[in-house]
């Protein structure tokens, strides 16, 4: 079964979406067991496929901290057919990456999301027309005023794409926040990179705004172009995939937050 996830192998969290695409250029393994299931184990709780515990390429066991979470990742295994589709499994991978490559290296991939917050989606906004202006503000400007009410983290705005150097001060007052738990930050690292934003995942972890606030937030652009232009069918079937891994990400933060 390891080799099923070895994309995750001594790396921080991937980009879901090339995860999707690497799998997809993979042929498929048969199912080779019975039953998933779920059992007890020191730190958490591990998930079995007839009654042996999953490992990582590495020949980690697979422990998950949580009941509920482990219970939904074992539900992937069963769920799957005559062959294992990893690109059905977001769970299963973000808890691969998470025992493979997060868990003695937490820092460095705290450092690797903070990058983000150099040049957030949320800093750069339309000049025009007025109503995507307005759009942008409207789902962008509470996680804004946020940090900066809250966490002292001050950042500057420009209108279109030119990179703007944000304030060190600021950058350290919302690195500051950042979970300390390798769980939460492997699912931060991707929500980040489906989003294109650190401020809205860390916006998610500390429940300023809801999952389905946090994915409107992230298309704003998109959604407008689409009702513009109208949906490009491709487009959104890539965004639906997103979706499925963000939503993942989204139960592992809900199912580890203190």
């Amino acid at each position: 079964m390891r080799e099923l996830f070895d994309e995750a192998a001594g790396q921080p969290p991937p980009d879901p979406r090339e995860s999707v695409r690497a799998s997809a250029r993979t042929p498929l393994r048969k199912r080779f067991y019975k039953e998933a299931g779920v059992t007890e184990a020191e730190g958490g709780f591990a998930i079995t496929l007839d009654g042996k515990p999953i490992r990582t390429p590495s020949s980690r066991q697979v422990v998950i901290p949580a009941r509920t979470l482990a219970d939904a990742v074992a539900a992937e295994w069963a769920a799957q057919g005559e062959t294992i589709d990893p690109v059905t499994m977001p769970l299963t991978r973000i808890a691969n990456s998470v025992v493979e490559g997060v868990v003695d290296r937490v820092e460095l991939v705290s450092d690797d999301l903070a990058k983000f917050f150099e040049s957030d989606l949320l800093f750069y906004r339309a000049g025009h027309p007025e109503a995507l202006v307005a759009r942008e503000a409207a789902h962008w400007d509470p996680v804004l005023f946020w940090a900066a009410e809250r966490l002292g983290a001050h950042f500057i705005l420009s209108e279109g794409v030119m990179h703007v150097r944000q304030p060190d001060e600021a950058i350290q007052a919302v690195r500051a926040v950042l979970p300390g738990d390798a769980w939460s930050v492997a699912a931060l690292h991707v929500v980040t990179t489906l989003t294109g934003s650190a401020l809205l995942a860390l916006a998610l972890a500390h429940g300023v705004r809801d999952a389905g606030q946090i994915w409107d937030a992230a298309h704003v652009d998109e959604d407008w172009n689409a009702e513009k232009w109208g949906v490009d069918e491709e487009a959104a079937a890539r965004r639906a995939a997103r979706l499925k891994d963000f939503q993942a990400a989204v139960t592992v933060l809900a199912a580890v937050r203190p």
